[in-house]
C-alpha cells in the first residue's frame, strides 16, 4: 500500500486550472520531488497533500485512508516552508517544542523529543536563542527540527532552501536527505532547482502547466527525457527538430537535422517521421568519431574547472558543448562528435 496516493486531482480557482487530472502514488519511505517552473502547479498539489488547500476533483489517501476534506491538523503531516515561518518571540526550543505542546504531550516526553531532534539537526548550542540570533541556515535546521518532533508519517517541503546561499544550500539539503532517511520519513519535496531534485530524490515527478510530464528515477529522467520540455527543462540540452531518414543498422537510424545528418541509437525508434531529438552538452567527444563528427565554430567560450562551456555554430544552428580542458579559443575552428547512443529520439511535439 503507498504511503501517498493522489488519485486524478483537479484543483481551480475560478477558471484558471493549477492541477489537472493528476496521479501519483508515493512509497513509504521514499523521497519524492515535485519539479517544475513557476507556476506548473507544485506548490498547489502540495498544498493538497498537506490539507491546506481542498480539491475540486479526486481525491487524497495517506496511509491508505482518504483525507480529501480532513484539516492540516488532523493529517499526519508535518510542512517544511520556503520562510521557515519561526515564531520571532520564541526561541529555538520553544521553536522546536511548539506542536509538541499543541498536541499536549506529557512534559517529560516533550524534554525526551526535544533533545533527540536537537542532536538530529545539531542545534543543541542554540536552544536559549531566537531566531534572529542564527544564521538562515540554522533557521532551517529549527524549521526542520519543529517538523520532525512531532513525528509526522509524511513531511513535506516548499522550497525550503531557496534563501540560502548556493554554498549553504548545498550542505542543508544532505542533512535533510540524511535526517529523513535516519527517521524513515516519507517526504515530498517542491523545487524548481533541477540540481536539488537531482541530488536528493528517490523518484522525480516534473511538471508542466499542471500535469505530470515524466516521473522516474533522477538518472533515468535525465538521460531519457521524454519530451522537449523534460530534455531542455532537466540539466541543459541541445534539442533539434529532426527528420526520419530511416534504419542504417540494429536499432541504429539516420536523421537529418540543423547540425546535418546524424545517426540515434533507439531500441525502440522513432514514434513520427518529423520528431525532435536531443543531446547533453558534456556528452560531446574531443575529435572525429565514427558516427556524427561536427565542424563548428567557438563563439563564446567559459572555462568552468573541470570543463570548458562552449557555444558554437555548426551546420545552421547554434548547439552548447561541454569538453573537459579544452583549449579552443573563440573564433577558433574544432572538431567534435556525439555517440549514436548519446542522442535521444523525443515524443512528437504536440
Amino acid at each position: 500500500m503507498p504511503a501517498i496516493s493522489i488519485i486524478d486531482v483537479v484543483m481551480r480557482f475560478d477558471r484558471f486550472t493549477a492541477v489537472d487530472h493528476v496521479s501519483l502514488d508515493v512509497e513509504e519511505g521514499e523521497f519524492v520531488t515535485l519539479l517544475g517552473p513557476s507556476g506548473c502547479g507544485k506548490t498547489t498539489l502540495l498544498k493538497l497533500v498537506s490539507g491546506f488547500l481542498q480539491p475540486t476533483e479526486g481525491r487524497i489517501e495517506i496511509e491508505g485512508r482518504n483525507v480529501t476534506g480532513v484539516p492540516p491538523e488532523a493529517r499526519n503531516t508535518a510542512m517544511c516552508f520556503q520562510s521557515y515561518a519561526l515564531f520571532p518571540h520564541l526561541t529555538v526550543a520553544e521553536n522546536i517544542a511548539f506542536g509538541l505542546r499543541q498536541k499536549r504531550l506529557p512534559a517529560a516526553e516533550r524534554r525526551d523529543r526535544l533533545a533527540d531532534v536537537t542532536g538530529q539537526v545539531d542545534l543543541g548550542d542554540h536552544l536559549p536563542k531566537l531566531p534572529n540570533q542564527l544564521s538562515g541556515g540554522q533557521q532551517q535546521r529549527v524549521a526542520l527540527g519543529r517538523a520532525l518532533a512531532v513525528r509526522p508519517y509524511v513531511i513535506l517541503f516548499d522550497e525550503p532552501l531557496s534563501n540560502l546561499d548556493a554554498k549553504l544550500r548545498e550542505q542543508v539539503r544532505y542533512e535533510i536527505r540524511k535526517i529523513t532517511r535516519d527517521f524513515g520519513l516519507t517526504a515530498i519535496y517542491v523545487t524548481h532547482d533541477q540540481s536539488e531534485a537531482l541530488a536528493m530524490s528517490d523518484r522525480i515527478f516534473v511538471m508542466n502547466g499542471g500535469r505530470l510530464e515524466q516521473s522516474g528515477a533522477p538518472e533515468e529522467i535525465y538521460r531519457h527525457p521524454r519530451t522537449r520540455f523534460v530534455a531542455d527543462f532537466i540539466g541543459s540540452a541541445n534539442v533539434l527538430d529532426a527528420e526520419v531518414v530511416g534504419e542504417i543498422g540494429p536499432n541504429l537510424w539516420q536523421v537529418t537535422t540543423a547540425l546535418g545528418p546524424l545517426a540515434v541509437s533507439s531500441e525502440t525508434g522513432p514514434a513520427a517521421r518529423r520528431i525532435p531529438v536531443a543531446w547533453r552538452p558534456e556528452t560531446a567527444r574531443d575529435g572525429a568519431a565514427a558516427h556524427n563528427t561536427v565542424e563548428a565554430v567557438v563563439r563564446h567560450r567559459s572555462f568552468q574547472g573541470h570543463f570548458t562551456d562552449l557555444i558554437v555554430d555548426a551546420g545552421t544552428t547554434t548547439q552548447r558543448l561541454q569538453l573537459p580542458r579544452s583549449a579552443a579559443r573563440e573564433g577558433a575552428q574544432i572538431t567534435f562528435s556525439i555517440a549514436p547512443e548519446d542522442i535521444a529520439f523525443l515524443e512528437p511535439d504536440a
